[in-house]
């Protein structure tokens, strides 16, 4: 199987699989199971995201990976806007396993400010922003900087997206049933 469970021990990151609750846009959850995957490229890179957060003091918090087709059409059914939310008619680098969506924390688990939430569809989430704080600013270029040197691409409009180069053209979108043990309801 391409993609590859990460855990907290093995990739030293924390996981907070927002989708498996109500703490996102549709205010429903849309997995039953809080897992998160990505394809065995994306997480090579992400070991490496990993061990650069870890020598600034830092540490991930992964909020969303692989995203299933099934669950990428339920967040485009609830909001079709294609700044914030890919069309599942042509796939979403979550749904490839490439995807990951994260922000940054501090050694006592508190996340940096980045002045914008998780899932905000605002001009304040975009990457270059002036509606935002100095700090703020300064935190997304921390991750900007950790995430493209770890060999990821950065999405203009949500500060806390970064998928591999060329998704489209080198990963196939995947459905639920990739998975052994699935995150959607059946």
């Amino acid at each position: 199987m391409a993609l590859v469970e990460i855990t907290p021990q093995e990739y030293d990151v924390e996981i907070d699989i927002v989708y498996a609750t109500d703490r996102n846009f549709t205010g429903v959850p849309i997995y039953t199971r809080p897992a998160c995957y990505l394809h065995a490229d994306a997480a090579k890179c992400l070991k490496k995201a990993s061990a650069m957060a870890r020598r600034q003091g830092l540490k991930l918090r992964i909020l969303d990976a692989f995203r299933p087709q099934e669950a990428q059409r339920a967040l485009w059914n609830h909001s079709p806007n294609p700044d914030f939310v890919a069309n599942p008619d042509f796939g979403s680098p979550h749904g490839r396993g490439v995807a990951i969506d994260l922000t940054l924390i501090d050694q006592n688990g508190k996340e940096l400010d980045m002045g914008a939430g998780f899932d905000e569809m605002h001009d304040r989430s975009y990457h270059g922003s002036d509606l935002i704080s100095k700090t703020a600013e300064a935190n997304r270029f921390i991750l900007l900087g950790i995430m493209v040197s770890a060999g990821f691409e950065f999405y203009d409009h949500e500060w806390w997206h970064y998928q591999l180069p060329n998704a489209a053209s080198k990963y196939p979108v995947m459905s639920d049933s990739a998975l052994g043990n699935p995150m959607m309801a059946r």
